[in-house]
């Protein structure tokens, strides 16, 4: 139960960087629906947080990655009307390529409504959250 849960979800994000750009999904799913971020989601019970990772890095964008180091881990709490959390999810962002270096093949796939290669310099235009650019920024030093 993603929606109200009774603890913080471990989800893990990954930030995909090629030749000034970064790799970003619009999201299909809420929460953040129709909102631009890096790849990512929940770790599932049993997976290790490299394994979610690629999981979910191949099934919303279709590109094999290797995992890196641990770029940024921080909360992503949305809170309803009310004051409740109604989401609440622990994110672990780390460095990603992908494997091969074949950077072109990227589409959407499962919980994304689009993906693409996004210059550095054009963030701003994506609305993306100050969590996700700091991230991405952190990255890239």
């Amino acid at each position: 139960m993603r929606r109200y849960p009774d603890r913080p979800i471990v989800a893990v994000g990954a930030v995909i960087l090629d030749r000034g750009r970064v790799l970003l999904v619009q999201r299909g799913q809420e929460p953040l629906k129709g909102e631009w971020s890096l790849p990512g989601g929940a770790v599932e019970l049993g997976e290790t947080l490299a394994i979610a990772l690629a999981r979910e890095v191949r099934e919303e964008t279709s590109l094999d990655v290797v995992v890196g180091p641990v770029v940024e881990v921080l909360d992503s709490i949305k809170r309803d009307a009310a004051g409740r959390a109604e989401y609440h999810f622990v994110i672990v962002d780390y460095a990603c390529h992908v494997r091969g270096g074949t950077t072109t093949t990227a589409a959407h796939g499962t919980d994304a409504a689009d993906v693409r290669w996004v210059p550095i310099d054009d963030l701003d235009r994506y609305g993306m959250t100050r969590a996700a650019v700091a991230v991405i920024r952190k990255a890239m030093a």
